[in-house]
């Protein structure tokens, strides 16, 4: 028993564990309902998977597990998984069109927003004026 006061009613929840992969008896359409549903003005992003391989090189080199995770955590292209109910609504700030839509890789700074995994995928939530820019095809673009 925790030592915490609680106001009248609240009940703490149990004690959470992190899954790397969802649990097998759970349907597939399911699993998607893990994933926050953006609030606000805010946008949902998946970082694109990060090459294991070490480009520019005639050699099969593998990255080191420390190098994969700087890449993913340092990513500027990102892709719009969801869309907050506000996102994009300020007519004076956005105009008439909005900077993206679901469905879109777009260009962020390095390190923007909130990051958190869901199974060990790793997504962000960034506001929608973080925007800086759509990428058409995100394969040839890398941090500088």
């Amino acid at each position: 028993m925790s030592d915490l006061i609680l106001p009248p009613g609240l009940v703490l929840p149990p004690k959470i564990r992190p899954l790397e992969t969802p649990e097998e008896h759970i349907p597939i359409e399911e699993r998607g309902k893990s994933l926050p549903e953006p609030t606000g003005w805010r946008i949902l992003c998946m970082v694109p998977d990060v090459s294991d391989k070490l480009e520019g090189t005639d050699l099969d080199l593998i990255k080191a597990t420390a190098s994969l995770r700087q890449e993913e955590h340092a990513t500027t292209v990102l892709f719009v998984a969801k869309m907050g109910p506000q996102a994009y609504q300020d007519k004076d700030k956005f105009g008439e069109t909005p900077w993206c839509k679901q469905g879109d890789f777009v260009l962020v700074r390095a390190y923007s927003g909130t990051r958190f995994k869901v199974f060990g995928k790793e997504f962000r939530m960034i506001n929608d004026d973080q925007v800086e820019g759509i990428v058409e095809d995100p394969r040839g673009i890398s941090r500088a």
